[in-house]
């Protein structure tokens, strides 16, 4: 009853966000997501503020919502290797490609890096009493978003750091916040300095990244009908598939000796995997539909983005407001200075690359695509074909952070993962510099394969 309760309260929540953010020009000039407004609605109206929404209570008197984002990731990441197409990659330009995923790596990686540097270094001596790797909050909410600091938050707080969560998404709020205001100035200062390439301005921003709902000229298919409606319906298959690997992730976990240390999201991953295997030995892989994968993902992200605001303890955040003070202007130095980075390493489109990664090192991909639409309203950059290649390598680079430094901390181990995530940066930001080439270091100049597109998408 608890759990019916709270996901219809917060289904309700999300509509009633929907609605709002079709209705108030506010919502949309700020291009928050509608799961973030139901997360803030939830937030105001619950125990922590008003206390009006009858969000379930436990007997020891806290309340569940802390507890369905864990869940809600490992569903996610049991989802992702059964999202992934069949068959192999196409081969596109290395040039492109490879610098995409460089600069990926320096940006989430060395996110990581710098801010428990910064911990160990500055934090650590103002504030004595913090947790160890406390600065492990920044990059978890921002380069890992809603999703990351859930995943994070599961391994940590059941082994002395008990504020995360509530930590993490206070941070991952601010990073979507920090990504969508300071993503527009820099395209503000990207027009006026000529550093945009393809013709765009806000107002080319299509009507359903203001309202939410998408005209019936603009829609597309989410997915194909790969199960006979007759036998199965289509969702339940494809909502079968991670539901029974989070299941078998669950089994391996109790089977496990007591605090063996693996997060139920890791397990959740590899048993999604071996639904994956079992499913290509039976010759069934093209019953599994991609994108319904990938829409019942983001479905489940949003409801973990808004259980996780609406479980912020406001407390909490007011005891760390100092240090998270310091951690969130060390966030924005250091995107700012990636973005800065960006024009040099990315061979051309560098503007609408840098702004993209810019969109989602500080908060969700959401974001990012949002800053990229208002400059590259017609993908004519290659920047998001480009991304999706390169992340088939770099999901395994973050999964393995998450995976693996959250561990290392609990057990008062940070200063050597952070040597070796600044080891990690520095050695991506060496191979984009000898292995693929830089840009020239002229922001305005004319580079390879710009002049095509300019030439195709000129205005009068």
């Amino acid at each position: 009853m608890e759990l019916l309760v709270d996901f219809g309260l917060m289904s309700l929540l999300l509509l009633i966000a929907q609605l709002l953010r079709s209705r108030s020009r506010l919502l949309q000039a700020s291009r928050i997501p509608t799961a973030m407004v139901a997360g803030v609605i939830a937030l105001i109206g619950g125990r922590y503020v008003l206390d009006i929404l009858p969000f379930s209570e436990r007997s020891d008197g806290g309340t569940f919502l802390a507890s369905y984002p864990g869940y809600l990731i490992a569903l996610i990441f049991a989802a992702l290797p059964l999202a992934r197409p069949a068959g192999k990659p196409s081969r596109v330009q290395w040039r492109h490609v490879g610098d995409m995923f460089c600069y990926n790596t320096i940006c989430f990686v060395g996110q990581y890096a710098v801010a428990l540097l910064f911990g160990l270094l500055v934090l650590d001596r103002l504030f004595p009493s913090l947790p160890d790797g406390f600065a492990l909050v920044l990059p978890a909410g921002w380069a890992g978003g809603f999703g990351t600091a859930a995943a994070i938050g599961s391994v940590v707080e059941p082994r002395g750091f008990a504020d995360f969560l509530p930590l993490g998404y206070t941070s991952a709020t601010v990073g979507v916040a920090v990504g969508t205001i300071v993503g527009m100035i820099l395209i503000h200062v990207g027009m006026r300095r000529g550093w945009t390439r393809v013709v765009g301005t806000p107002s080319a921003l299509p009507s359903s990244f203001r309202t939410g709902f998408v005209p019936e000229s603009e829609r597309s298919a989410v997915g194909q009908e790969t199960v006979n409606a007759a036998v199965l319906d289509v969702l339940t298959w494809h909502l079968a598939l991670p539901s029974a690997a989070v299941a078998l992730a669950y089994a391996i976990s109790t089977a496990l000796p007591a605090n063996h240390g693996i997060p139920l999201f890791a397990l959740s991953l590899l048993t999604g995997w071996g639904v994956r295997w079992v499913i290509g030995l039976l010759r069934l892989t093209d019953s599994v539909d991609p994108r319904v994968m990938g829409r019942i993902a983001s479905s489940a992200a949003d409801y973990l983005v808004g259980f996780g605001i609406a479980s912020i303890a406001i407390t909490v955040v007011v005891r760390y407001v100092a240090p998270l003070l310091l951690l969130f202007a060390l966030g924005v130095v250091f995107t700012l200075w990636s973005f800065w980075l960006g024009r040099r390493i990315f061979g051309n489109f560098w503007f609408e690359r840098s702004l993209f990664t810019f969109g989602w090192a500080t908060g969700v991909l959401a974001t990012a695509i949002a800053l990229l639409r208002v400059v590259d309203p017609k993908s004519k950059s290659g920047t998001l074909q480009d991304y999706g290649t390169a992340y088939l390598g770099s999901s395994f680079v973050e999964i393995a952070i998450v995976a693996i430094v959250p561990v290392l901390i609990v057990r008062g181990i940070v200063l050597f993962p952070a040597l070796v995530l600044l080891a990690v940066a520095i050695a991506a930001l060496v191979l984009s510099r000898s292995l693929i080439g830089w840009g020239p270091a002229d922001p305005v100049a004319i580079r390879e394969g710009e002049a095509g597109v300019l030439a195709a998408t000129e205005e009068p």
